[in-house]
């Protein structure tokens, strides 16, 4: 394994994975989901729309709150609910203008709630200015389900990247197409593509994010497509099958 960089968010095993924007089609009747790499450490903001009622959520803006407006405009939705996957200063960077500029509650799980009063000294690791801080206006926990039009996201605590990690569940739609029939697991820094989270950083824990990875997500179905907080995607059963950071000794018991 290569070692890490300070300004990398994942552990790295052979080479890193690139994704670029997914522009969803405005004529569908399918999802709206636009994935939109940003700041300096390209942290993968999500836009996930009902094409009907217009309302979306927006998942990890962690800067260039710009763009994000942009796209949403494109579509014409309106936020119902910003949520940040974890309180790393390169997946929330971005909350207070997009708080201000839609109105939109911001949520995160309340663990991440002291990382998140750290912004100033996050912001000195990486060399950059502390973005103003948003109000928080909701906690989320273990079990909460995130409800927008027709559709609804489960929230999974999956801590070890930081203790107030969380990754979203969204089930497969009963109307769906076909090859679209697949749920979508918007895992944060938790698991990516060949590779899991950093736990070197405050409050991470190699063994919490592997039970995690474990217990939370590859319950779910081979063909769940995982969109990481960094990078391409990719699905359960191809990490199941391949991720090398997954075959580690047998944990201890919770």
């Amino acid at each position: 394994m290569e070692q890490v960089s300070s300004g990398e968010c994942y552990s790295r095993f052979s080479v890193d994975n690139a994704m670029t924007d997914r522009t969803s089609d405005p004529r569908s009747k399918q999802i709206i989901h636009e994935i939109l790499p940003v700041g300096m450490l390209q942290c993968n903001c999500s836009i996930i729309g009902d094409p009907e009622t217009r309302e979306a959520l927006v998942v990890d803006p962690g800067d260039e709150a710009g763009r994000i407006l942009e796209l949403l405009a494109k579509h014409a939705l309106t936020v119902k609910a910003i949520v940040s996957t974890h309180a790393h200063i390169d997946h929330v960077g971005g909350l207070r203008k997009m708080q201000l500029a839609t109105g939109a509650p911001v949520l995160m799980h309340g663990d991440d709630i002291d990382l998140y009063r750290h912004l100033d000294m996050q912001s000195a690791w990486i060399g950059v200015r502390p973005p103003d801080p948003a109000n928080v206006d909701k906690l989320l926990r273990e079990g909460d389900t995130l409800r927008w039009g027709a559709f609804e996201a489960n929230v999974l605590h999956t801590p070890g990247h930081t203790p107030g990690s969380i990754s979203l569940y969204l089930a497969p739609q009963r109307e769906s197409e076909p090859r679209e029939d697949a749920g979508k697991l918007l895992a944060g820094d938790t698991l990516f593509a060949g590779s899991i989270g950093r736990t070197d950083l405050w409050g991470g824990s190699l063994e919490q994010i592997l039970r995690s990875i474990h217990q939370k997500l590859l319950i779910l179905p081979d063909e769940t497509v995982v969109y990481p907080g960094h990078g391409a995607s990719t699905t359960i059963g191809e990490e199941r099958a391949n991720n090398p950071f997954l075959e580690l000794p047998r944990l201890s018991s919770p």
